[in-house]
């Protein structure tokens, strides 16, 4: 996935998705969009396109890093009740010319996902060059 820039008002791009699709809060799109750029400037070093799989790897680091082992409970409250909902979000964007998408990227990439129930379980140190999972 690509990063596009926002329209002007990204709060009414907002407001457009969510009334075609009203299952996840403006946080939940809001923080799919910042863990995009922390996947791209801190996992991989620079703005470029990220597969499926690598954007829901650093929603899930960038969600350890600013919510620690609540982020399940987070996630529930914005509607994200699985890692594969990150894929709605992000479809609804790139539908909606938010975000881009490159002809091989398919929803289903996102499918198979981290585990809600246990991918917070272990304490982390996520930004450490994006090499956490490695101990």
């Amino acid at each position: 996935m690509a990063e596009e820039t926002p329209s002007a008002d990204f709060s009414e791009v907002l407001k457009q998705i969510r009334e075609k699709d009203p299952r996840f809060t403006a946080e939940a799109y809001a923080f799919t969009f910042q863990g995009l750029d922390y996947t791209m400037t801190v996992m991989k070093g620079k703005r470029q396109h990220v597969t499926g799989q690598e954007l829901l790897e650093g929603i899930r680091r960038y969600a350890a890093k600013e919510f620690g082992r609540l982020a399940p409970m987070v996630f529930r409250a914005w509607g994200v009740t699985q890692s594969s909902h990150f894929g709605d979000i992000v479809y609804n964007m790139i539908e909606s010319g938010v975000m881009g998408k490159r002809d091989e990227d398919r929803r289903e990439d996102f499918d198979g996902g981290f585990d809600m129930a246990t991918a917070f379980d272990k304490e982390e140190e996520p930004d450490a060059a994006g090499d956490a999972a490695k101990e």
